[in-house]
């Protein structure tokens, strides 16, 4: 039996693609083939590192009949072996981000996005199969020379969501205040100082017994955190609260503890977070740019711009309004419901076909 192998840019906890590549992991071996997940050694969280091989040993065990699935993200060295490795080839793609929201704050980063859209483009007529996990994304690979990318939406594991929540955390923020909710990594596309501001228009318009949670990871990005900070202070805001890299226990509380959740970024190829929200029963604010409204599917209260005086008055509307808020609940559990109706094993295995055969 040929097996299906993954590459990965980086494998790390609460990454969506390492979480991804997990779940096809499962997949895969389950319809009955070997499957591994390749990373660079330096790349793979040191707790993880039995979860996934050194991508160096990929080469000296593939076969001709083998598969290998390459997840294209960033600049790295698995898009340079890609081509070179004997096997059928698959490529799915997640969106890389425009260096440009780098530049000033982490160059380092901005090459290696730079790098890996010039990798991208590359790639073009490399592997058999394309699929992106969005229509926003395939329609890029179509722009750089791919053949008709097909979209395989992410593989989730929303059984995490529905899991215990930290009580601690729980207690921490229900305290009768408003909580507005924005879950992601503090990355500059995410344009966060936006989430502040609207968040400085509804605490001192709207609602002061309020207060922003920001949960993602900062790691990386520390200077950019820091004028966020200086922002909030500048902007005399009060209880503006930066998570950072939470468990999953502790992220489920601040999804259950939060009113609103807003999401005011500039370049999404999926937003799981979106998701998430709507999983946890939270009513979704968001600015309609890239594939948040693809994400969406007609959910959730989307704005085309950013009015933040107007966002305001809505998030107090979606607090305080049952009938408005119920109404926003309900179509957002029934964009939950069709994405969960979706066999993504079956449309993956379909995708895979040519390949399998």
């Amino acid at each position: 039996m040929p097996a299906i192998h993954q590459l990965v840019a980086g494998f790390s906890r609460g990454d969506a693609i390492s979480n991804e590549s997990l779940v096809m992991r499962e997949v895969f071996r389950n319809w009955g083939y070997n499957s591994e997940i390749f990373c660079e050694q330096k790349r793979i969280l040191p707790e993880l590192r039995g979860s996934a091989r050194d991508l160096g040993e990929l080469d000296a065990i593939l076969g001709e009949r083998d598969i290998v699935l390459l997840h294209l993200s960033i600049g790295s060295p698995a898009n340079l072996l890609f081509p070179r490795l004997k096997g059928r080839k698959a490529i799915l793609y997640h969106n890389i981000t425009p260096p440009d929201y780098f530049r000033l704050i982490q160059p380092a980063t901005a090459d290696l996005l730079a790098r890996g859209r010039e990798q991208a483009r590359a790639l073009a007529g490399v592997a058999f199969v394309n699929l992106a996990d969005s229509r926003y994304n395939a329609d890029e690979l179509m722009s750089w020379g791919y053949i008709n990318p097909q979209v395989l939406p992410l593989m989730l594991d929303f059984g995490k969501l529905t899991g215990p929540a930290d009580r601690a955390t729980l207690n921490r923020f229900r305290d009768g205040r408003a909580n507005v909710l924005f879950v992601g990594r503090c990355a500059p596309n995410k344009k966060v100082e936006d989430v502040i501001r609207l968040f400085a228009c509804y605490q001192k318009a709207v609602e002061p017994a309020s207060r922003l949670i920001l949960a993602g990871s900062f790691s990386g990005t520390e200077r950019y955190q820091r004028l966020l900070v200086t922002l909030a202070r500048d902007l005399k805001l009060e209880n503006v609260v930066f998570m950072g890299s939470i468990p999953q226990d502790q992220l489920n509380a601040c999804y259950r503890a939060a009113q609103v959740f807003v999401c005011l970024s500039e370049h999404e190829g999926f937003c799981i977070p979106l998701m998430e929200a709507m999983v946890q029963g939270v009513p979704v604010l968001a600015h309609a740019a890239a594939a948040v409204p693809e994400t969406l599917g007609g959910a959730g209260v989307l704005y085309s711009g950013k009015p933040l005086e107007e966002m305001a008055e809505m998030i107090g509307r979606l607090v305080r309004d049952p009938v408005l808020r119920k109404a926003v609940l309900v179509r957002q559990q029934e964009r939950i419901a069709e994405f969960r109706d979706r066999n993504l094993d079956g449309e993956l295995r379909r995708h895979l076909e040519p390949l399998l055969a």
